[in-house]
């Protein structure tokens, strides 16, 4: 563990340094409240063992500061004045132990361990936590298809290894599912597992997402935030559509992959972490490296293995299992008994090219068990793109101008996550996007 040793007496902090050092821990030392102050602004730390007397200072003082940088923190006040009244204001501040001196090393071993354990704990249960807020079936992780299940053992033999990995493949094919997995199968599986889109915000705001800011360092930054690296310590950080990374922020992730070292935005001190990386593209990186959008250094340090997830075009064969799964996945959530699809909506499932790949038909899916009245999803029940696959959008066929609105609509809809996302990429409002679809039926 990362961990913070704050005593006035120089001996006391290079005994305990030592000790902690022996087995496996690292220690930073401080003999004052404004030492301690710095090294919690520049570190995040794990366990700090605090002193309550330090010179003409009372180290109950420094409780709250040193929670407010990191609420995490498990503090051990340390005292020769040992008394039931100080212990008690101690963890009625939020310490989280504490011993008397003089102690000995078996009392420290305690100390440590109960903290590890309770750390490690709290990590498995953000994971957990995470994992059923976007808890969905994709069935990327077993598949009939040769070429995804050699994806699948070559992602097994990379998650043993500390190596970055770099997933590539069109959008909707399972990515962020497969990253996870990776982390799971991993030494870091107690960790945390942290998310982070590349395009999603702002060169500023990603900046800050990913390596945090201080209380000031821009308008709005009323509060210290350490920032997704910091948070993924000892764990994995997955960074989605990498290809779309802002120049600004490629030389500090460069850095950070080299050195294991960042500085939050507004930050004087440099800060380390040991966070893997697996990155995720839907875009050639290379043709991006050529059009001088993406440094060529950084592309050869995110390119260690590389694994190309397949479209589901060229998954013929997992259609029936994964939209089985899903259909009864969604059956349960929305508390029905389905049976399954009728030949025509297999036939359907079969025959569509699906371009948004497992998202698309996951949503596919969802909008059949919802429509769904009996026991069984129909072709009508299933998305317009699939239905009218044949007669509507094909060169050789005429259509009305609202029959190919409406497909347009269902297939955009179909391919994005959210009602708003789709609304943006067809250029109306959602009130608009709404009223079509009632119109529609979608």
């Amino acid at each position: 563990m990362n961990i913070l040793i704050v005593d006035d007496e120089a001996n006391i902090r290079k005994t305990v340094k030592m000790y902690l050092k022996n087995h496996g821990h690292v220690c930073t030392l401080a003999g004052s409240i404004e030492e301690a102050l710095s090294c919690s602004k520049l570190d995040r730390f794990d366990l700090a063992f605090l002193d309550l007397r330090l010179g003409a200072d009372n180290g109950l003082d420094l409780i709250t500061a040193l929670l407010g940088d990191n609420p995490e923190l498990k503090i051990v006040v340390m005292t020769a004045y040992s008394s039931v009244d100080t212990a008690v204001s101690a963890m009625k501040l939020g310490a989280f132990d504490y011993i008397g001196k003089p102690f000995n090393p078996a009392q420290i071993d305690v100390i440590v361990a109960k903290a590890e354990k309770i750390r490690n704990m709290e990590n498995r249960l953000a994971v957990l936590d995470s994992d059923m807020q976007s808890l969905h079936p994709d069935g990327v992780l077993d598949s009939a298809n040769p070429a995804m299940r050699r994806i699948l053992q070559m992602a097994h033999q990379a998650a043993v290894s500390d190596a970055i990995v770099l997933l590539r493949g069109e959008s909707g094919t399972g990515k962020t599912v497969l990253a996870k997995a990776i982390h799971q199968w991993s030494s870091r599986a107690g960790a945390p597992f942290g998310v982070v889109s590349c395009p999603s915000l702002s060169p500023e705001l990603l900046a800050s997402e990913l390596f945090g800011h201080v209380k000031g360092a821009f308008t709005g930054a009323v509060r210290d935030n350490p920032g997704r690296v910091a948070a993924c310590d000892h764990g994995t950080l997955f960074l989605d559509e990498i290809g779309d990374l802002p120049p600004a922020i490629q030389p500090q992730l460069l850095r950070f992959i080299q050195d294991k070292e960042y500085e939050p935005v507004g930050a004087a001190g440099t800060h380390r972490a040991d966070v893997r990386i697996i990155a995720a593209t839907n875009v050639p990186l290379e043709e991006a490296v050529c059009q001088k959008r993406f440094r060529e250094d950084l592309f050869f340090r995110l390119n260690v293995f590389q694994l190309e997830m397949p479209p589901l075009r060229e998954r013929p064969e997992d259609i029936d299992r994964l939209a089985a799964g899903m259909l009864q996945f969604f059956a349960q959530k929305n508390h029905k008994t389905i049976r399954g699809f009728s030949p025509e909506a297999v036939q359907a499932l079969h025959a569509y090219n699906w371009p948004g790949n497992l998202r698309e038909l996951r949503n596919a899916v969802e909008r059949g068990v919802i429509l769904a009245v009996a026991d069984t999803v129909t072709l009508e029940h299933l998305p317009a793109a699939l239905s009218n696959r044949a007669s509507v959008g094909s060169p050789d066929q005429l259509c009305t101008l609202s029959e190919l609105e409406k497909h347009h609509i269902a297939r955009v809809i179909a391919l994005t996550s959210s009602l708003q996302e789709a609304a943006d990429k067809l250029g109306i409002d959602q009130t608009t996007l709404w009223r079509k679809r009632k119109q529609y039926n979608l």
